[in-house]
């Protein structure tokens, strides 16, 4: 007889763990079905890429990496004297780890507050919304559900010319488990996750080059706020290259030997670690049967609908499997509403109310649209920007770069996107998405109290200067 549940979430990830608490809050039976396990092959481990090796680990040596530069380079201009200063790699990656465990074990805290059910082992979509589950033995059992969401996750694309070996060809995870800072590193792709990884190892003194097929330098990003970040990038070191397009990678002597080709044609560069981070791709492998009534489309996505119904009853999608950003807090978003939906519920998600970060520094952070977006749909609007160079906080604390960029429709003053480039920009960005959650207008923030001093000030100047009233900063003049 199988086990019967009135949910089962496929993936412990920050879409399904997220789902699962939230569905055995609202009083539905629940149990959360993940594969992953311990490096002793002895426990369970929870909270999917996310938690173990993307965001968090990430950001642990993200935040070393940068208190070392600046103890580096920066405290002696701030009258802070230091000599000397090194970097234990051994134990900044333990710190990591220690992090990493901490909050993996808290989620397993959080179920067993909730009342939901742990399964350990790989879980399988069958006709019916029966779940099969595969334990690190082979051994089998089936449960079933009323309903299922399945929140499987992402995995990093890996492509012809550069194989992943685990040593000197890596992925985002084995880029994370360096033992050492290596003296040349490449980097695949300009994306969030080139761009902080490289980050990392450069601040440690890598010599980084990151090659990216694109002509144009993060073209999801407003290029303003692109332009300004890429100036800064390059300041800080990072040799960063459009247009080259990756031919080739072969390993010899030790070395990563690369082939390339851009405008000035084909190229060559040799590397002690090579760091693929192209993207990542809909993880699905052996979790839906033939006959489960999930359909994907050519690059593995599962259908579904704007409340995350796939086209088999019962049969919900959440998180990097489905349409829109692959991004963390959009999957705990979407475990959320679909919790909520199974309970009776009526919410939605507002997929233009979403941020992005890249967690280097400075940061990069948005939301809404961006002028290019605009202008290629005849949208009319003013914009407003406001430089932390002339923020007392940002000077106060020498992160002074970057910007605070506010776009508003021309006629209604409606916000429609909110673009930050510089310190805290991923905190600043939360009042964007709050001013465009409720509507906001570009007066609305205008006319609203900043405390003095505070890099957040930025932000109301930035509001006034779509009028053209900023206080602090020239405005532009209006076009007669």
């Amino acid at each position: 007889m199988s086990d019967k549940f009135d949910v089962i979430v496929i993936g412990a990830g920050p879409g399904g763990y997220v789902a699962a608490i939230k569905a055995a809050q609202l009083g539905l039976k629940t149990a959360c079905v993940e594969s992953w396990t311990s490096k002793d092959g002895k426990s369970q481990v929870l909270g999917g890429t996310c938690l173990n090796v993307g965001c968090i680990p990430s950001k642990a040596l993200l935040e070393v990496t940068h208190k070392f530069e600046e103890a580096s380079h920066d405290y002696e201009s701030m009258g802070i004297m230091t000599k000397g200063v090194d970097i234990d790699v051994a134990k900044m990656m333990e710190r990591k780890s220690g992090i990493v465990q901490q909050l993996t074990g808290g989620i397993a805290g959080l179920f067993k507050a909730n009342g939901v059910t742990s399964i350990h082992g790989h879980g399988k979509l069958l006709a019916g919304r029966k779940v099969e589950v595969t334990d690190k033995d082979g051994k089998t059992k089936t449960y079933e559900a009323d309903n299922v969401i399945l929140a499987t996750g992402s995995k990093p694309i890996e492509i012809p010319p550069a194989q992943f070996d685990g040593e000197y060809i890596v992925d985002s995870e084995g880029a994370l488990e360096f033992t050492e800072v290596p003296k040349r590193l490449g980097v695949i792709g300009a994306g969030v996750i080139g761009l902080e990884l490289g980050s990392v190892w450069a601040r440690l003194g890598s010599e980084v080059t990151v090659l990216e097929a694109q002509d144009s330098f993060l073209p999801a990003v407003d290029q303003q706020v692109a332009k300004d970040a890429l100036k800064q990038f390059k300041k800080q070191g990072l040799n960063i290259i459009t247009g080259a397009r990756m031919t080739g990678a072969e390993v010899k002597r030790k070395l990563v030997n690369v082939s390339y080709e851009d405008s000035k044609g084909k190229q060559e560069a040799k590397f002690d670690k090579l760091i693929v981070a192209v993207g990542r791709r809909p993880y699905t492998d052996g979790a839906l049967a033939e006959d489960s009534g999930v359909t994907m489309d050519e690059r593995g996505f599962i259908f579904v609908d704007d409340n995350c119904k796939t086209e088999a009853p019962g049969v919900w999608a959440v998180g990097d499997i489905v349409r829109g950003p692959m991004l963390a807090h959009k999957a705990s978003e979407e475990g959320v509403m679909v919790a909520e939906r199974i309970a009776g519920h009526k919410p939605q998600v507002n997929y233009d109310c979403i941020p992005n970060v890249i967690y280097t520094f400075p940061e990069v952070a948005w939301v809404g649209k961006t002028e290019e977006q605009l202008k290629a749909e005849g949208e009319e609007y003013n914009v407003g920007s406001f430089p932390f160079a002339a923020n007392g906080r940002a000077m106060a604390a020498n992160a002074a770069a970057g910007m605070v960029k506010i776009i508003a429709d021309a006629k209604t003053d409606r916000i429609l996107g909110f673009h930050v480039v510089g310190p805290q920009a991923s905190e600043i960005v939360a009042q964007g998405v709050i001013a465009m959650e409720f509507g906001s207008s570009a007066e609305d923030l205008a006319l609203t109290c900043f405390a003095h001093p505070t890099l957040s000030e930025s932000v109301h100047e930035a509001a006034l200067a779509v009028a053209g009233g900023a206080i602090h900063v020239a405005n532009r003049r209006k076009k007669k």
